[in-house]
């Protein structure tokens, strides 16, 4: 497994807990995944 495809499913899971507080969990899982996609974006590197 990639490090990349570690952070993404860290920020589903995180935005899946936050979305449950709110009584949203498939908004919170979408939204984690977006931040999760521009997290390894940034993270990439040069040699990426």
């Amino acid at each position: 497994m990639k490090q990349g495809d570690i952070i993404i499913y860290g920020c589903v899971i995180i935005g899946a807990g936050v979305g449950l507080v709110f009584d949203a969990a498939f908004p919170g899982v979408l939204i984690g995944l977006g931040v999760g996609y521009v997290i390894q974006y940034l993270t990439k590197g040069e040699d990426g």
